[in-house]
């Protein structure tokens, strides 16, 4: 029988386990890329575990993130990670070289390659026919330290595409309808195989759009085939060499198949508070803009941003309008500069924003109060930009750049003023490597640089035999990261970890930190009880480590996303789940709650009972844990660092 793309990659890069949908995994992991708002911790933790050199093929330390620099915390972090990077042999991308996952689709990624990388959108390499996973950090701290990283067998979704698509329709309306079909929950331990006939008329930069969001459906990853599309694209940027076919074969086998015809599609839009929430340009039309932001790792790419120069070019934008740019790198800077194009997004009234994430993390560009903005972005998430009271509205580079003319949402294919642009592949990228600091020969004589906010990695403690305790918070469904972990301004206090903890769910509930510090000082387990999807968003692995500085000893839901469940077995706390999703309306804020047993449940099957005793009310509610071997040796021991540290000990 054939085999898919997924299967042969995975099948080339196993260490342990069988290739069968449901059973976990080790892969070798060829490439890794962290970014500074993840990276510190990632090389305390590399550090912590005993490492003395990166051993896989190619790790790269991106500034991407925490540019904005009001006060010393941002600047310090990028002289650790570019101390670390000299000492441990990790290349260095400079701050203003450009935002991660653009960057590394640019200079360093190769089909058929394993990526793993310290954020959620690290799958964006898929669109050049690589594996690549966002997983949390300190799973790439181990996979930089050589070591396997484990998973469990997806299951392999095809989303077969033929046809082509029409004008005023993109990649960006491509992923919005995969989010539409699929939602943003449910698809846990699935990959998403991109395949048929329509691929051939996707750019690599378009597919990449599409791999890039497949992160907010909750997969794994998603992958598009190496094909005559990614040789080109490779030659164009110099790197011909890295190119190899990778196509599924004829008789392949899927889990799924999905048939998607492009030129039946129109233009979409993710509507507040998800993306998931996908309704037509045409249905939202009229509604008036406040803000246009384009730019992000899923939009910035030269194909995307000289399609807005084409469709600004001679036009001012409504006064009633902030349009803001930020390109993906110094390449597409360059070249869109050397084009004229900068001019010509100048002379209609843009502002060009720093090559960063930037206003997609909620580090600038909030909207004002009650605001509208449109974004290229790939979260809209309630507070995300900034502004908890803004309305966000998640669209494509060429929707964006005609609501910014226009000063409100339109359908274009209804103009006949404006002419669509059809923007191609240019038969050479400008190269310019010089903002990346290759690794030193001599590195482990370099002094690594430790500023006053460089805190040291928190340890946990062996799991106990029983936890007892209280029900800290109760969360609801599709609880995100950005819930639990806020970025923007709390973003600078990422590499100490003491400081950060205390603003564990501020959106929400901002005395939460108190409490749970307060509980866990006088020897009381703290407990999060929460619905549907817990975990959503980014990979940050500090929505894990922080609870756990609190005392979080335990989260009991209906159900988690892929890497937040890692995460928090990697950090020593048990991710529960209700046996019967009905029983979570049982617990309450405040209620005492015990579970006895607990090493004993995780050495086997996982099963075990939560007893609530509060003023009035006593239950006992089943509850369970799925987990690998490996999965129940980590939380017994307290974490992945301890039983890293312990491994590396018995070396």
């Amino acid at each position: 029988m054939g085999l898919n793309i997924v299967e042969k990659i995975l099948k080339e890069h196993l260490v342990s386990g069988e290739l069968v949908p449901g059973r976990e995994i080790a892969i070798r992991i060829d490439q890794t890329l962290t970014q500074d708002a993840t990276g510190t911790m990632v090389y305390l933790q590399f550090e912590a575990m005993g490492f003395q050199k990166v051993r896989n093929e190619l790790a790269v330390s991106y500034v991407d993130h925490n540019t904005i620099q009001i006060g010393p915390e941002n600047a310090d972090d990028h002289l650790y990670l570019q101390s670390t990077a000299a000492k441990y042999g990790a290349f260095f991308s400079k701050p203003g070289n450009g935002i991660c996952h653009q960057l590394h689709l640019e200079r360093f990624g190769v089909p058929g390659k394993t990526l793993l990388g310290s954020d959620s959108h690290t799958p964006t390499g898929g669109g050049l026919g690589m594996v690549a996973i966002g997983a949390g950090g300190i799973d790439v701290a181990v996979a930089m330290g050589g070591g396997a990283f484990n998973l469990v067998t997806p299951k392999v979704i095809k989303i077969d595409l033929k046809g082509s698509l029409k004008p005023w329709v993109s990649a960006k309306d491509v992923i919005l309808k995969v989010l539409d079909i699929f939602s943003t929950k449910g698809n846990v331990d699935c990959v998403f195989e991109y395949g048929g006939s329509g691929t051939k008329h996707l750019d690599v930069p378009e597919r990449a759009t599409i791999t890039n969001m497949g992160a907010e459906c909750g997969v794994t990853t998603s992958i598009f085939p190496s094909d005559d599309v990614t040789r080109d694209f490779l030659q164009a940027q110099g790197r011909i060499d890295a190119w190899r076919e990778i196509v599924a074969d004829a008789d392949a086998k899927y889990d799924h198949i999905e048939k998607i015809d492009l030129a039946e599609l129109e233009p979409l839009a993710a509507t507040p508070h998800s993306p998931g929430n996908v309704a037509t340009v045409a249905s939202l039309a009229g509604k008036k803009v406040d803000q246009v932001l384009i730019g992000s790792c899923t939009n910035s790419s030269y194909r995307d941003l000289k399609t807005v120069a084409k469709i600004l070019e001679g036009k001012k934008i409504n006064p009633s309008v902030s349009l803001g740019i930020a390109p993906g790198s110094r390449q597409v800077l360059a070249m869109i500069a050397k084009e004229g194009l900068l001019e010509v997004l100048i002379s209609a009234g843009a502002r060009i924003l720093e090559n960063t994430c930037g206003f997609c993390i909620g580090n600038s560009m909030s909207p004002g109060t009650g605001g509208v903005s449109l974004r290229t972005s790939n979260r809209n998430f309630e507070g995300r930009s900034g502004t908890k009271a803004a309305g966000v509205y998640l669209v494509s580079p060429e929707i964006a750049a005609i609501a910014s003319l226009y000063g409100r949402i339109v359908d274009p294919r209804a103009l006949e003023e404006i002419k669509y642009p059809r923007v191609k592949q240019p038969r050479n990228f400008d190269i310019d490597d010089s903002m990346f600091i290759k690794p030193q020969e001599n590195g482990l004589q370099v002094k690594i640089n430790r500023g006053p906010n460089i805190g040291t990695v928190p340890k946990n403690d062996p799991l106990p035999e029983n936890l007892t305790g209280v029900v800290t918070i109760k969360v609801g469904d599709k609880i995100t990261t950005d819930h639990i972990m806020p970025a923007g301004q709390r973003l600078k206090f990422r590499s100490n970890i003491e400081t950060y903890s205390k603003f564990v769910f501020e959106g929400i509930d901002t005395e939460f930190s108190q409490r749970a510090a307060k509980n866990r000082d006088a020897g009381q387990h703290n407990f999060i009880i929460a619905g549907d999807s817990y975990g959503q968003g980014s990979s940050r692995e500090h929505a894990a480590l922080c609870p756990m500085y609190l005392g979080v000893k335990a989260v009991v839901a209906k159900s988690f996303e892929r890497i937040h469940f890692a995460n928090l077995i990697n950090f020593g706390i048990v991710p529960f789940k209700f046996e019967k999703s009905g029983d979570c309306e049982k617990v309450s804020q405040g209620d005492i709650l015990s579970i006895a047993g607990v090493r004993d449940s995780i050495k086997g099957d996982g099963k075990a009972i939560l007893k609530v005793k509060s003023a009035g009310k006593e239950a006992d509610i089943p509850v369970r844990v799925v987990l690998s071997e490996r999965q129940k040796d980590i939380l017994l021991a307290g974490g992945l660092l301890n039983l890293t540290v312990m491994a590396v000990e018995k070396k």
